[in-house]
């Protein structure tokens, strides 16, 4: 079974210039003056005991401007690695060349269909560029964690692909360990997180799924950084490009509609070691609302479709099924009033201002003022088509050529 492992990186301005208006917002992009934690994912690859898979790093700049810096410093940090394993990196230049063959083709729709911007495109080019590759699976990986078990791939491919009790697994789910090797979510409360109880639901959810017999069992969560994927899935079912974050939780979503099986493998764990986070609590606060508002008006204009089944947010208890139901908007409202007077409290009133916003928010930027699922519908439509036609010999010999190609 040939498997593509690819990992984003993400990189920003340097550290004295830091982020400007327009750039793009990603959790923790490294300065590009920074060492960043890449090198450290690669060269951890050398405890894995299979190494029968291709490794594809994908080069993500916030702002155009560095692009070329991007691309320059991943290719010194490939060279500078030696995991025992082949290293392609795919950046804009050949994103660039991509769009210009699709558009000499004529087929300019499929050409805005891959996109290096955002974190559901970038998915997209994770399971696009093994698709291309010839690949069965894709394992997507990040580049913030780091292997510890040398039997991972071994686990990653076990039951991918295969036929488990009558049921085809398309797609596994691994999970995170903590810092301090425990998978556990480690947040101080605080007065405001009583209405948002994200964390506390999340651990509710990692104890009944993942400290739980048997070792595979359906999951109403997923990890974007330990996601196993068949081409069953990868060629038919994308990421959803209107999701700002939260992506990988959706696409399990955007499966369990188009009927694919998605497991979680309670054996199959990675370190997870990020920076810490940059944006205020309001932002962050802001951007779970935008995913769980987003989230639940697609599942909400759900309509009856061939190949496809009804999920409901139960299905998703105890999390994020929790932020997927009728009392969104006053878990908002309660939690966003609670925030906005901690900060008034600390005596930050813009915090304050910006923390009650987030209520406002939820009702209108945050609606999408379409049909979310019948656009994500649309979409997956022509990501299928897309898939087809670069299947074609021809067409995916010259893409591969391009992705194959040193820079």
């Amino acid at each position: 079974m040939k498997t593509t492992m690819v990992i984003p990186s993400y990189w920003a301005r340097e550290k004295s210039v830091g982020w400007k208006q327009g750039d793009d917002i990603y959790d923790h992009p490294a300065p590009i003056d920074s060492e960043g934690t890449l090198f450290r994912t690669v060269q951890s690859i050398k405890k894995l005991k299979d190494k029968d898979f291709q490794l594809v790093i994908i080069a993500v700049a916030t702002t155009e401007d560095i692009e070329k810096q991007v691309e320059k410093k991943i290719a010194n940090i490939i060279k500078l690695s030696n995991p025992g394993v082949e290293i392609l990196l795919f950046g804009s230049s050949h994103l660039k060349q991509i769009h210009k063959l699709l558009i000499d083709e004529g087929k300019k729709k499929y050409a805005d269909i891959l996109q290096l911007q955002g974190y559901s495109n970038i998915r997209n080019l994770c399971i696009f560029i093994p698709h291309i590759l010839g690949s069965e699976t894709a394992v997507l990986i990040d580049d913030d964690e780091v292997f510890e078990d040398p039997e991972f791939m071994l686990k990653a491919k076990e039951f991918v692909g295969k036929n488990i009790n009558g049921k085809t697994v398309n797609a596994v789910a691994g999970y995170y360990l903590q810092p301090d090797g425990d998978y556990h979510v480690k947040k101080p409360f605080r007065k405001w997180m009583k209405y948002w109880d994200k964390y506390d639901r999340m651990n509710e959810a990692f104890d009944k799924i993942i400290g739980t017999e048997p070792r595979l069992k359906e999951t109403p969560f997923v990890f974007g950084g330990n996601m196993i994927i068949h081409k069953n899935l990868f060629t038919v079912v994308p990421f959803d490009p209107k999701i700002s974050r939260g992506e990988d939780i959706d696409f399990l979503i955007n499966a369990k509609m188009f009927g694919f099986s998605f497991l979680l493998d309670n054996q199959l764990s990675i370190k997870h070691l990020p920076p810490s986070k940059a944006h205020p609590v309001w932002m962050q606060l802001r951007e779970d609302i935008y995913r769980f508002v987003y989230e639940r008006a697609k599942i909400e204009k759900q309509k009856e479709a061939e190949g496809m089944i009804k999920v409901y947010p139960e299905n998703f208890d105890p999390y994020p099924g929790c932020f997927l139901k009728k009392d969104l908007e006053e878990k908002i409202k309660k939690s966003s009033k609670l925030l906005s007077e901690e900060y008034l409290a600390k005596g930050d009133e813009q915090g304050s201002a910006e923390a009650l916003n987030n209520i406002a928010i939820a009702k209108t930027e945050a609606t999408p003022k379409y049909d979310a699922f019948q656009s994500f519908c649309k979409f997956q439509k022509q990501w299928k088509e897309f898939m087809l036609f670069t299947s074609e010999k021809k067409i995916q010999g010259q893409i591969k050529n391009i992705i194959c190609k040193k820079i």
